[in-house]
């Protein structure tokens, strides 16, 4: 989407526009579809339950977007961030792992796996809006430093340079997690 669609769809959505709305829809759907599927984790139902809660808080809030600000994808990321907050905030961490459909009867390896996978997602929602889409997007999604730089209309240099911060507060995130986690030793070194 270049950059006159999107001020266009943001004018539509900011007056409540159906057509605007659709196009966001249609842009944007399977974007936050799997970015919450990274997130949530494989329970369909808990994913599609972030997407609707998503989009019926950005149709909540569309007045308040501001296109100076950033483009459309980071707004609707932040809003994807709390969402998925909010889901891990319902449930509890022993819960989650659960959840993730690890049969007990599965040997060590896969149940500690399991907790990383779910550890590494919390991880990710203790992040600011910034650094969680933009680690998803790079690690998660497999784009490119240029695909980044592209849609947050910005230089490679300065995504670069923002990768490195949210590794540092991705792995000062994980660290406080495996703290109080009964997975701290997991053959993973994360400083890598």
């Amino acid at each position: 989407m270049n950059e006159q669609q999107e001020w266009a769809i943001a004018q539509g959505l900011r007056a409540g526009d159906p057509e605007a709305w659709r196009s966001f829809y249609d842009t944007f759907c399977e974007r936050v579809w799997r970015t919450a599927a990274r997130r949530v984790g494989a329970n369909s139902a808990d994913v599609a339950d972030v997407v609707q809660e998503t989009f019926l808080a950005a149709a909540r809030s569309a007045g308040q977007f501001d296109p100076e600000r950033g483009p459309l994808w980071a707004w609707l990321t932040g809003i994807l961030r709390n969402q998925v907050a909010l889901q891990f905030r319902k449930k509890q961490r022993h819960e989650r792992i659960r959840e993730l459909g690890v049969p007990s009867g599965q040997d060590r390896h896969e149940r500690q796996r399991a907790e990383l996978a779910a550890l590494v997602r919390e991880a990710l929602t203790e992040l600011n809006d910034d650094y969680g889409s933009l680690l998803t997007a790079k690690y998660l999604d497999e784009e490119t430093v240029e695909e980044i730089a592209a849609s947050e209309q910005t230089t490679t240099t300065a995504v670069r340079s923002k990768l490195a911060r949210a590794r540092r507060a991705f792995r000062d995130a994980y660290d406080q997690l495996t703290t109080d986690s009964p997975v701290t030793n997991t053959g993973q070194n994360h400083d890598k």
